[in-house]
């Protein structure tokens, strides 16, 4: 009986074992499938940020150019960044070449034609500057003495080296028609290398 008994009653438990058994395993397998699903969720994670980075340092360098705080921006500092220093180093060894120098460009106003003329040979011909250019029908309008004055008058374009800027000014002052001539000179900070050698050996030391 006692044999007997402990058959029913293991007989009796074999439906929980095999449950916990089943239990068990499907518990083995869900964790396995968690793990494998956690697997590429973590991976596509890391992808997304990584993107996300690139873009933030893209967007945020085209419009405030403050990449330099991004982890990614020295990539994009290299790509981008690459034209406008290439920009700044040839500006600069322009600058510097042995085969220009500085080099300006000024205007003059004359009261006509003929004292135009005769303003613009004689720079020339003093090599004050490589070139003048005279443009006519100008019209000036200004205050002087008081009163608003309109003129028509000649605007001369003058391109010369910078060093010559003060010899230019009382050579315009000495054959002017005006008490007060207009001399004013804005830098040229690039262009043609040629023509810059062309002004350079067209005019005085």
């Amino acid at each position: 009986m006692v044999l007997v008994s402990g058959k029913t009653e293991l007989h009796k438990d074999k439906p929980k074992l095999q449950i916990l058994i089943m239990a068990l395993r499907l518990s083995s397998v869900v964790s396995s499938t968690v793990v494998r699903r956690r697997l590429p969720l973590v991976g596509a994670f890391c992808v997304l940020s990584f993107g996300l980075s690139n873009l933030c340092a893209v967007s945020l360098s085209s419009r405030t150019g403050c990449a330099q705080s991004l982890p990614f921006a020295p990539l994009f500092r290299t790509k981008f960044g690459s034209q406008s220093e290439s920009k700044k180093f040839h500006t600069v060894r322009m600058e510097a070449s042995k085969t220009t120098v500085p080099s300006i460009v000024v205007y003059v106003t004359v009261p006509n034609k003929e004292a135009g003329k005769k303003l613009a040979e004689s720079i020339v011909k003093e090599r004050l500057a490589a070139c003048v250019n005279r443009i006519p029908g100008v019209e000036s309008v200004y205050e002087w003495k008081g009163e608003i004055q309109t003129d028509s008058e000649e605007l001369l374009i003058i391109k010369t080296r910078e060093s010559l800027l003060e010899a230019l000014t009382e050579h315009v002052k000495a054959n002017h028609e005006y008490d007060v001539p207009e001399v004013i000179s804005l830098p040229i900070t690039g262009g043609n290398l040629q023509y810059l050698e062309w002004i350079k050996n067209s005019t005085r030391d």
